[in-house]
C-alpha cells in the first residue's frame, strides 16, 4: 500500500528534492530510506513503515499498488457520456448496424453484454470477491492473480488495449483506492459481505487476453530508462547526458502517477521533442530515443500505445529540424 493525498485519489506528491530533481523511480534515494515518494512505486507491506505515514497522517487515503499485490481490478464507469462508435464498444466483437444500443449508456451495460455473450455473470454483479462501490457511482471489482501472469492495465475508451467502453483494468502499473478511503467526493464503500478478492474468473482472464492485457513474450518487462540508451547518452557526452535524459523522461513518468487530467499528450510531446533535438545534435542514437520514449510512455498511459506512437513520431521529427547542443542551444 501507499498514501494518496487526503481528501484525493491521487498519490501524494513527490518531496521537494524529487521535485526539484526529476528522477526515475528506480534511482530515487528516498524509497530505500521509507520516504513515499513515486505513488505506488512506494508501495510497501513494512508494518513499522505504515505505522510512521499513517499514524502520523491519519487522513491520507490508501493506495494498493495491483502489480505488486498480485490483483486484477476491473474499474467500472458510469460517466454520462455518448457513446463511442460500435467498434469500441466492446473491441475485437462487431456490433451490427441492425442492434438497437438504445439505453447503453455506461460501464455497466457494456460489461453486461460481455458476459451475457461468454454465458457469465457479469463482475458487477459477482457476489463472491470484493467489490467497492466509488463516490462517482463507478465500481472497482477486485480479483486476485493465481499464477505468474503480469496482466496489463488499460482504459476501457483507448482504440489499442481495451476489454470494453467504461470499463479500466488496474493491474500492472497502475493502482487502486483502498475500501474506506475518503476523497472529497465521498467514501470508497465496499458492498455486501465479502472483504477478499477471489480468483479472477477463466472466461474473463480468457477476454483479457484475448483484449492484448498480457505482454508479447518476447517483449521485456516497461523500464523508465533502458540502459542501453543511458550507455549511448555517456557515449555521447558524459554522465551530464544521463541526467538530461532522466529528467526529459521524469514528466512522462510522472504523468502514471495520475490516472487523468496530467496533460500526458502535450509533456509526451515536449520529451519527444526534446531528445529529437538531442537525435539531430548527435547526443543519442534516434532508435535509443524511441525506445526511452515508448516505454516510458507506455508504463504511464498502458493501452495506448497506438496514439503514444503517433505522439512521439510527431514530437520526434519536429525535434529533428531542431538540433540541441550541450550548451542547451538549439540550431
Amino acid at each position: 500500500m501507499h498514501p494518496l493525498a487526503a481528501g484525493r485519489k491521487t498519490p501524494v506528491a513527490n518531496c521537494s528534492l524529487c521535485r526539484a530533481q526529476p528522477h526515475p523511480p528506480a534511482d530515487c534515494p528516498c524509497l530505500p530510506e521509507g520516504r513515499w515518494c513515486h505513488g505506488f512505486h512506494a508501495a510497501t507491506l513494512d508494518q513499522d513503515r505504515i505505522q510512521q505515514w499513517w499514524g502520523s497522517n491519519p487522513k491520507l487515503g490508501v493506495g494498493v499498488s495491483c502489480g505488486r499485490a498480485g490483483l486484477v481490478v476491473v474499474d467500472i464507469d458510469a460517466h454520462p457520456v455518448q457513446p463511442p462508435t460500435r467498434d469500441r464498444i466492446l473491441p475485437g466483437i462487431p456490433i451490427a448496424d441492425h442492434i438497437d444500443l438504445t439505453g447503453l449508456a455506461n460501464g455497466f451495460h457494456t460489461l453486461g453484454v460481455l458476459a451475457a455473450l461468454r454465458g457469465s455473470p457479469s463482475p458487477a454483479e459477482d457476489t463472491s470477491t470484493l467489490r467497492v462501490r466509488t463516490p462517482s457511482g463507478g465500481l472497482h471489482v477486485w480479483y486476485r492473480v493465481g499464477d505468474a501472469r503480469r496482466w496489463q492495465s488499460s482504459v476501457g475508451s483507448s482504440p489499442g488495449r481495451a476489454l470494453a467502453w467504461q470499463v479500466d483494468i488496474r493491474a500492472q502499473g497502475s493502482y487502486i483506492v483502498a475500501p474506506g478511503t475518503a476523497t472529497q467526493r465521498g467514501v470508497y464503500t465496499p458492498l455486501g459481505a465479502v472483504r477478499e478478492p477471489a480468483a479472477l474468473p477463466l472466461w474473463l482472464a480468457q477476454e483479457l487476453e484475448r483484449t492484448g492485457h498480457l505482454p508479447a513474450p518476447n517483449i521485456p518487462a516497461p523500464r523508465p530508462v533502458p540502459p542501453r540508451a543511458r550507455q549511448a547518452v555517456l557515449a555521447a557526452g558524459g554522465g551530464g547526458e544521463e541526467h538530461v535524459l532522466a529528467s526529459v523522461l521524469a514528466p512522462v513518468e510522472a504523468c502514471g502517477q495520475v490516472p487523468e487530467g496530467a496533460g500526458f499528450s502535450d509533456t509526451l510531446n515536449r520529451a519527444a521533442y526534446t531528445l529529437g533535438g538531442l537525435v539531430a545534435a548527435g547526443r543519442i542514437p534516434r532508435e535509443e530515443a524511441e525506445e526511452a520514449l515508448l516505454r516510458a510512455a507506455t508504463a504511464a498511459r498502458p493501452g495506448q500505445e497506438r496514439r503514444i506512437a503517433q505522439i512521439i513520431r510527431s514530437g520526434l521529427l519536429a525535434g529533428l529540424s531542431r538540433p540541441l547542443h550541450g550548451n542547451g542551444r538549439r540550431s
